[in-house]
Order: C-alpha cells, then structure tokens, then sequence
C-alpha cells in the first residue's frame, strides 16, 4: 500500500515536471567558468625576541605586550584575520611563548577554536637524526675502534687535503637534505634566524597544507585591514607578491623599514631593506601575499645560496628583480610599535583620538582575551583629562593624558602624565610619573619621581620593581624586570 502512494506522488510530481534527479541538485551548467576558489592560509610571525622593545620584552614575547590598556599586540594581526573570514590562521612561536599560548587560548576570542581549520600553533620543533642516532651507538665500540677510525681519517685527509675535506662535509650535508631522486626534504627544525627562516623550516607542514597564497603577518603593528582587498589585489594582478605599503608614519624614520619604489600602475621597481639612506616614504607595512609555489622555489633556491635570514635581505629583492612584485596601498593608521618610542607615540594617538586610529569600532572590534573585571573606581579626589582607564582601576589622583592598564591603583596627590602603566601598578601618595612605560605590578613609592625635566626620553620600568619612596628615576632611564627565582 504504502509503495502504491509513493509511485502516484512519483508520477504525479513528473506530470508537472517537480522530478528532481539527485545528481542533478548541484548545477553543473557553467562550472568550467567559474574561477578556481584559492585556497589561502594567514601566516603569523610571532617568534622574535623584540629586543628593541627593551624591559618590555625580557620576560615575554613581543606579540602579547599589552596595549591600550586592555589589548595586547597580537590582537591586532588576530581580529584582522578573523573579520577578514580567513579560515585558517598558523602562528609561528620561538621565544617565551608560554604567556603567548595563554593569552592565545587556542583561538577562543576570535573564534579560531575549530575541529577543522582555525588556530594552529608552529613551535620550534626538532627532527630525528639518524646519524646523531648511530654515532651514539658507535661509542660504545670502543676505544680501539674510535682510533682506528682516526687513523683511517688522517690518511684520506693527508691524501685529499683540506678542501676535499671540506667538500665531503658539504656533499654529506647535501645528501642528508636530500631524498632519492636529489630533491629536497622537509627536515629543517632548529630555531629560526630570520623571519624567511621561520617560513622555510615550518615548510613540512606549510607543505602538507599546500595553499595557494599564503598571507604572512607581523604581530607587532597598529592598524585595521581587510585582507580580503589584498588577496583580490593580488589575483587581479596574478602577482608573485603583493607588499602592503603606507607612507612613513610621523615621528618616524625610514632606516627601520623596508623602503620601496613603484611605478603608476603599482609594480615595485626597488626595494632597499633598512637602508641608511631611504630613496622614498613608502615603507612596506609587513603584510605580505605570497603565491604559495613561487614562494617555495624562491626559497628553495635562496637556502642553496647560504643562510636565510629576513626576508627584506634576500627573499623581496629577489621578487622584486624579477619583475612580478606588486604594492597594495594602505592609507588608513598604521604604525610598528616595535621600538619605545613608536610604541609610547601610538598610545599617544589613540589617547588623543589622532587621526583614523578607532579601536571600538564596532563594525570592526580588536578582539581579545581580557579578564573579567568591574569598572574602574573614581574616587572623589580624582582627577583625569584625556585618559583610558582600565576595569578594575582605583583611582584617588591625577590621570593626565595617560593610559592605565586594569587593577592600578593611584593614591591620593599622585601625578600620572603622558604614561602608560600595565596591569596592577600600585602609584603611591605624592608620587609623579611623567612620559614613563611603567610594567606590571611595579610599586612607585611614596613622593617618587619618574622621569619628567627637560630631557624627553621615555623612561621604562620592568616587571614587579619596587620604587624606594623619595626615589628620583631620570628620564630616559630602564630599569630591567625582577628576575623569576627558579
């Protein structure tokens, strides 16, 4: 009965031409035509040690320095990625990478905590060595073996000399990075020299994955982007890669940066990398899209020439030199935050709401990972001017155009003026600090002075220091953090 009511509604569904051939559900009219789907993997380098950033980074890696009070700088690189829809986003760690991993939390602010795709982290990793491994066990040989092997050797060196010594050790290193059929392997672990470095040992994996661009980013810059613009850029013009640029940001030097020069349709004519005499303004803004297997032999035959390193010394001007290297220009806020000084200027900016440089969009948001606290604390005798006050502040004092991380507390007659202080920084009664960078937990004493006078270097305090009440720090000073007992 019931396979009867399933042949009438069969037949009735032919008769008004509703039949529906399940091969046929996906439309396959056109499909030549349509352009092949990229795929894209979004590339962090998160690895540096951030030297330059001083006291700031002895204890932690660069990309989670807090910034604006609540966020750090990874922040940035990650919320691009994520209202950019970028599926799949791998970060590349080396140094104290464990505060990273916890401000990270597996993708979870930026909804990257996916079964499939998402967050992926790229430790530093080792790889076997077979003749690590034998060599071990040839030891155990004994001492008689060991000098007849010596002597065996200092007859074929007496016999070949040292350049054909020399030339072994080389064939010997060729053929370990080498399979069968003379090509490259993927075995290359080992710390990372170089941010072309950190690409080209993660190679095994970049190449399991196999994109077709790879969009690699830096996590220690000030700025909001679609990179979706780019990689359209970068298709329309089937480029070998696209350089985000901007123009020089003020207060800043050229000498830092890779400088480049272009012509009127955008193609890249030169590229000079942190040259002491900039030719241009226009500094790439270390965005970068790659076409993936372009990328790899360019690499591939870089790494046979010598050691890579960063890739302004030898992996751009080569793209460059061959004539397939294009710009995308940004012209909303940008700056690199990886010295003092461009660092304490950003925050400047976004105290002073100077130019384009909105952080609470919410078309655009930073995303973070942030403890959960209750808003700041104003108590009767506070006073503050321009300022962002973290959740969790107490505030008794004098705020002045200044940033507070969350937990600080300002006591009665302190002066806080063009600073920044991280989390929990305890400001005690009478004490003024002035156009400081002050780390977390630091104690300022009682009637203490931080930085001010005439001289206009930023003066930076590390993590946990206490400040002796009456004590005068100069401008311009860096006292380094409390070193962690083991």
């Amino acid at each position: 009965m019931q396979s009867r009511l399933v042949s009438k509604v069969r037949s009735g569904l032919e008769s008004v031409g509703l039949k529906k051939h399940r091969s046929d559900s996906h439309s396959k009219s056109g499909e030549s035509d349509k352009p092949k789907r990229s795929k894209i993997l979004a590339l962090i380098l998160a690895g540096g040690e951030g030297g330059r950033l001083d006291v700031l980074t002895e204890q932690r890696a660069k990309p989670v320095v807090p910034f604006g009070g609540t966020l750090r700088l990874i922040d940035f690189s990650m919320s691009n990625c994520r209202h950019s829809h970028l599926p799949d986003v791998w970060i590349i760690e080396q140094y104290e990478l464990h505060e990273l991993n916890e401000h990270l939390a597996n993708g979870r602010p930026w909804d990257m905590d996916r079964t499939y795709g998402g967050l992926q982290i790229l430790p530093p990793f080792d790889v076997h060595d077979k003749d690590k491994k034998d060599g071990g066990k040839d030891d155990k040989n004994g001492d008689k073996d060991k000098d007849k092997d010596k002597d065996k050797d200092k007859d074929k060196d007496q016999g070949s000399g040292s350049k054909d010594k020399d030339d072994g050790k080389d064939k010997d290193k060729d053929k370990k990075n080498k399979d069968g059929n003379g090509k490259k392997t993927d075995e290359h672990g080992g710390f990372a020299e170089g941010n072309a470095d950190a690409i080209y040992r993660h190679r095994r994996l970049l190449n399991k994955f196999a994109p077709d661009l790879l969009v690699v980013l830096s996590a220690d810059h000030v700025y909001k982007l679609d990179f979706r613009d780019v990689i359209d850029f970068h298709k329309e013009h089937q480029a070998d890669v696209t350089m985000v640029t901007t123009k020089l940001p003020e207060g800043d030097t050229a000498t830092r940066f890779g400088v480049v020069q272009v012509n009127d349709e955008g193609r890249v004519t030169d590229f000079e990398y942190k040259p002491k005499q900039p030719k241009s303004d226009l500094v790439t803004a270390e965005v970068f899209v790659y076409d993936y297997p372009k990328l790899m032999d360019t690499l591939d035959s870089l790494s046979d020439d010598g050691e890579l390193k960063d890739y302004g010394e030898g992996l751009l001007p080569q793209l460059v030199k061959e004539g397939n290297a294009w710009e995308f220009r940004l012209n909303s806020y940008w700056r690199d935050v990886g010295i003092p000084e461009s660092y304490w200027q950003a925050s400047m900016d976004l105290v002073l709401q100077k130019g384009d440089l909105n952080l609470d969009d919410p078309e655009w948001p930073i995303l973070t990972r942030s403890a959960q606290r209750l808003p700041a604390h104003m108590l009767s005798s506070a006073r503050f001017e321009n300022s962002l006050i973290s959740p969790g502040c107490t505030i008794n004092g004098t705020v002045i155009r200044s940033i507070l991380g969350p937990g600080c507390i300002v006591d009665a007659g302190a002066i806080i003026r063009d600073s920044i202080l991280f989390d929990e920084v305890h400001v005690e009664e009478g004490a003024t600090i002035e156009r400081s960078i002050i780390d977390e937990k630091v104690v300022i004493g009682k009637q203490a002075l931080i930085g001010g006078g005439a001289k206009r270097d930023i003066t930076m305090i590390g993590k946990k220091i206490k400040i002796a009440p009456g004590t005068h720090v100069p401008a311009g000073e860096k006292i380094s953090p409390k070193r962690i007992k083991d």
